[in-house]
């Protein structure tokens, strides 16, 4: 990695929380560049589903949703564990989406706290914007993301978020605007957090409205352009040294 990076002529990350990394983890020469991820809104954005969205929480119960590999490193039963919690004050659904190793715990889990009711396992789905548009919450508990992209893409499908302060994850979500932070495993200020957006619907609405307007900080017509701009700055330069 260390010879691969050194040898290039233009390095970009997503975020400076990776850059940071990089250059702590390996004897890096260069200057890398921080370009953001970027959103697709012809893909991702808010789609009328609400014959969808009547059939997960017929009795209109907020609906929380997670999504990842369910790695250990995604934290999935701090996601059980706080849903638990909300569950318990504010008629809910969870929606866990992907596949992975932790899958088999995190099933059982649910057994073990009588919560299988409301939680629906979905697998690995490809359209998962559509699943994003019924949902009311998203839930992002990482020990570590570069940057958090599917937290950006469920807040341009206007779904605000609680995820841990890990990684990149503070250069993307805004505290108390789109949704909240909370110190990585600390499940009950998760569950605080969420009941707090989730309480009141004129507060939800405010937290959905806010997520889109950040999302659209990442907009592709706004990132796309730099990583032009980007390219057209290390080929000169390449053009220069040769």
């Amino acid at each position: 990695v260390t010879f691969s990076i050194n040898q290039s002529d233009g390095i970009t990350t997503v975020s400076e929380n990776l850059k940071e990394d990089t250059y702590s983890h390996f004897d890096i020469k260069k200057d890398i560049k921080v370009i953001y991820n970027f959103i697709d809104f012809s893909r991702f954005s808010l789609q009328p589903k609400d014959h969808f969205k009547k059939a997960i929480a017929p009795n209109n119960e907020r609906i929380l949703i997670h999504t990842s590999n369910f790695r250990k490193v995604k934290r999935t039963e701090d996601v059980i564990r706080m849903f638990k919690k909300v569950q318990e004050r504010i008629p809910s659904k969870l929606l866990m989406v992907g596949d992975g190793p932790e899958r088999n715990a995190n099933e059982q889990l649910c057994r073990e706290l009588d919560i299988c009711d409301n939680v629906r396992f979905l697998g690995k789905q490809d359209a998962i914007e559509e699943i994003l548009s019924v949902s009311d919450l998203f839930i992002m508990p990482s020990e570590s993301e570069s940057f958090g992209l599917a937290a950006l893409e469920a807040m341009a499908c206007k779904v605000p978020v609680i995820t841990s302060n890990a990684g990149g994850l503070p250069e993307l979500n805004i505290n108390d605007f789109c949704g909240y932070m909370c110190d990585v495993g600390d499940i009950d200020d998760m569950a605080e957090k969420a009941i707090s957006i989730l309480s009141e619907e004129a507060t939800l609405n405010r937290f959905k409205e806010n997520a889109l307007a950040r999302a659209k900080d990442f907009d592709l017509k706004k990132i796309l352009p730099i990583y032009i701009d980007y390219y057209k700055e290390v080929l000169q330069q390449s053009m220069v040294n040769k």
